[in-house]
């Protein structure tokens, strides 16, 4: 089942520059405004959770992870116990 991607709103993931140290794996830099609309828009339980992702072009973006677990399995109930999304 497909579903249409939800790009985060306010939030940019930038690439490590040429320099940085191998431990570096890149920055995100957040537009307060937008970002904090996006949030409150689209939280669960108190928690947003996002992926980053490559497009095909090759440039990094962040997404709004849509998964929602099964409700008979175990990771299902701990998650919802929890707040958090698996």
């Amino acid at each position: 089942m497909a579903t249409e991607k939800v790009f985060a709103d306010g939030f940019i993931y930038k690439q490590p520059r040429e320099q940085a140290p191998d431990w570096v794996l890149g920055s995100i830099s957040v537009k307060v405004e937008d970002a904090i609309a996006f949030l409150q828009n689209n939280q669960k339980n108190g928690w947003v959770n996002l992926n980053i992702h490559n497009s095909k072009a090759g440039k990094p973006y962040i997404e709004l992870d849509t998964f929602v677990p099964k409700a008979g399995n175990n990771t299902a109930k701990a998650a919802a116990a929890s707040g958090l999304d698996f």
